[in-house]
């Protein structure tokens, strides 16, 4: 059965504007990282979240469905996803934010290569070639070795890679979990990672050469929480947003457009932080979007590919 012209248009309009909305909520975390720390970013959005999604989940399924973020794989794809985002947001002070989501997006690059290394999924030629091209756009991107290179832009590669171990453990052993108690289970490894990392450095001292890292709890006040309490609120809308473009359209039509999420993130870049992409930056970006698209593209069989944007 073919989707509908309608269904389709509706899933691209949808994942379009969640991108755009991602997009904008991380160039705010950049911006915010001068004010807070890491841990405190984590900790304060999820408490919000958690919340929201234990109400969601509750009325879905009460106690019971509640319980199941304490199964093992759901607890061990939470790891996988808190360490991805931990990663990823700690190196978003020190790099452009277009470098650091190029480099995220490489997700589709590993996914597609541990699918065929530990779930014995079929990858054709054109997966490799794509896989190729993709790292080949890295390099071009952090050139390594030259005077530009940032050793904080090997954070969202790393970030990248536990995405892609995440996406499947969700595949082979989380697929007839709820979406929102896999989202639940996120969040509050994010709320518990947050308050862990405030309480070492309460515990062991700050170190004032890298606050946002290693500085303690900054005070907030009304408008501080509210801030936050937005972030909380749009993570759960977006990422349900997220789930029904996939469910709505062609996984392959959906998954290209899910690539918006850099054109924005270039985008916000250079509004408000003056980033400027030279032409090695701007080639690199391309080759490792059509690597992505090459990796999602497939003929009438089921994707492999979890969309960048759901983990959120």
């Amino acid at each position: 059965m073919h989707t509908a012209p309608d269904r389709t248009r509706f899933a691209v309009a949808l994942i379009v504007g969640s991108m755009l909305a991602l997009s904008a909520m991380d160039a705010m975390v950049k911006g915010l990282t001068d004010a807070f720390t890491l841990w405190q970013l984590c900790a304060a959005r999820a408490a919000f979240s958690v919340p929201i999604l234990i109400v969601v989940v509750a009325a879905a399924g009460g106690a019971a469905q509640l319980r199941q973020i304490l199964r093992p794989w759901v607890i061990v794809r939470s790891l996988l996803f808190v360490g991805m985002w931990l990663a990823y947001y700690a190196a978003l002070p020190f790099i452009d934010l277009s470098v650091a989501a190029t480099a995220l997006y490489t997700i589709p690059l590993f996914i597609a290569g541990f699918a065929s290394l530990l779930a014995r999924e079929p990858v054709g030629w054109r997966r490799w070639f794509g896989i190729a091209i993709g790292f080949v756009g890295v390099i071009v991107i952090l050139r390594p070795g030259g005077e530009d290179f940032s050793a904080w832009a090997l954070l969202p590669i790393l970030a990248a890679m536990l995405y892609a171990l995440a996406a499947i453990v969700t595949r082979t052993r989380c697929l007839t979990e709820s979406s929102f108690v896999l989202a639940l289970g996120l969040h509050s490894g994010l709320l518990l990672a947050g308050l862990a990392g405030i309480a070492v450095v309460e515990l062991l001292g700050p170190d004032p050469s890298n606050p946002y890292l290693l500085g303690r709890w900054v005070p907030m006040g009304v408008e501080e929480w509210a801030i936050m309490g937005a972030f909380g609120t749009a993570l759960v809308v977006v990422a349900a947003a997220v789930a029904k473009a996939y469910q709505s359209g062609p996984s392959s039509i959906v998954g290209a457009f899910d690539y918006s999420y850099l054109v924005f993130a270039a985008l916000w870049g250079v509004i408000f932080f003056g980033e400027t992409l030279d032409a090695p930056t701007v080639a690199g970006i391309a080759m490792i979007a059509a690597a992505g698209l090459l990796v999602l593209w497939q003929k009438r069989r089921r994707a492999a590919i979890v969309p960048a944007g759901s983990a959120r």
